[in-house]
């Protein structure tokens, strides 16, 4: 037998569907013809994080840290890992916009600028050729990521965009590198400009949620400032100079990046401040010693306006920093995530 699923966004639209018991939620919408958004599929990445809110299901294994803590009143789950054991009523945290209706048929892009902008992070510029229907230009939400892949390596990985939906077909990522990743590898040691990339996307739902006048506060770990750089672009274009505080975190000095680029985003933006956080400083720093999470914490002991939380970074300074505002009594619907391992 089969069960129905109903799948509600934050607009108060509903999808349903049918899904077998030996289904993942993610496959049957899937199947028919709804596409949440996803990356992994394996129960790592989060992207298709969601709260089942009535019904019983089996959530099979997934990595530690992805899922919030569980309440009575909700269950959080990962559609690619929620196998129904009854008919379930899911509430994704995202707009109906956000489900395709359709794969995407991927880019070609053309790598024209890579180089090393700290320790173990890069910068990495691709050039997409021109599309039939897009022409060259790229629209997405400022937040959102791609996955880049290289197909004679075998080679696929999702990064946040860096810079703003444009006509020119530009596309700018920050990457970590890691010590055995197979994609940092190629970075370091093959990637060159004038080389082919394929570009699936964009997806994803992170980004500014609804209108809301509270105050902003962004919360990076490493390279989780690439989304935010693209909202801040993007307010600076749109002359949207709202209250925010960037809190950037990284290991030590030599880890630091973008720090102009923020100096001259502060320029535009002049409601905009801007916090580095370095774990372990040298014994002369000019920056906060310490995480992002603590800069955060020192903040709003000092603020009479509690602002809306946006994070993105490793899952446990998205879980440490989590636990931190809600005591601090900001509520959950305030608090939007973007993790990644």
């Amino acid at each position: 037998m089969s069960y129905s699923i109903t799948l509600v966004t934050l607009d108060g639209n509903k999808i349903q569907f049918n899904c077998e018991p030996s289904q993942t939620v993610q496959d049957a919408a899937e199947n028919a013809g709804f596409f949440p958004p996803a990356i992994c599929k394996m129960g790592s990445c989060g992207s298709c994080l969601a709260v089942c809110d009535t019904g019983d299901y089996e959530l099979k294994n997934y990595s530690e840290g992805l899922l919030p803590s569980e309440t009575e009143e909700s269950k959080a789950v990962l559609l690619c890992r929620t196998y129904p054991q009854s008919d379930l009523m899911i509430h994704a945290p995202y707009n109906s916009d956000r489900i395709q209706n359709h794969q995407k048929t991927p880019r070609d892009a053309t790598i024209i600028e890579i180089k090393v902008l700290a320790e173990r992070t890069m910068s990495l510029v691709l050039q997409l050729s021109e599309d039939e229907e897009q022409g060259l230009g790229f629209d997405f939400e400022a937040g959102q990521f791609v996955e880049l892949e290289r197909e004679d390596l075998n080679l696929k990985r999702a990064y946040s965009i860096a810079n703003t939906a444009n006509w020119e077909g530009r596309l700018e990522f920050l990457i970590r590198l890691q010590d055995q990743g197979k994609f940092s590898q190629f970075l370091k040691d093959q990637a060159a400009v004038g080389q082919a990339l394929k570009v699936h996307g964009p997806s994803g739902t992170f980004g500014l949620q609804g209108q809301s006048l509270n105050p902003r506060c962004f919360i990076a770990g490493g390279t989780g400032l690439a989304p935010f750089l693209s909202i801040l672009r993007r307010m600076a274009e749109w002359g949207e100079d709202h209250p925010t505080q960037l809190f950037l975190g990284v290991n030590n000095e030599a880890e630091i990046f973008c720090h102009q680029e923020l100096k001259d985003l502060q320029q535009s933006l002049s409601k905009l401040e801007v916090t580095i956080c370095v774990w372990k400083p040298s014994d002369k720093w000019e920056w906060f010693r310490g995480t992002p999470a603590d800069a955060l914490g020192v903040y709003l002991k000092q603020t009479d306006v509690l602002p809306d939380i946006y994070l993105c970074g490793p899952p446990r300074l998205v879980e440490i920093t989590t636990e931190m505002v809600l005591e601090q009594g900001i509520n959950a619907e305030n608090i939007y995530c973007e993790r990644f391992g």
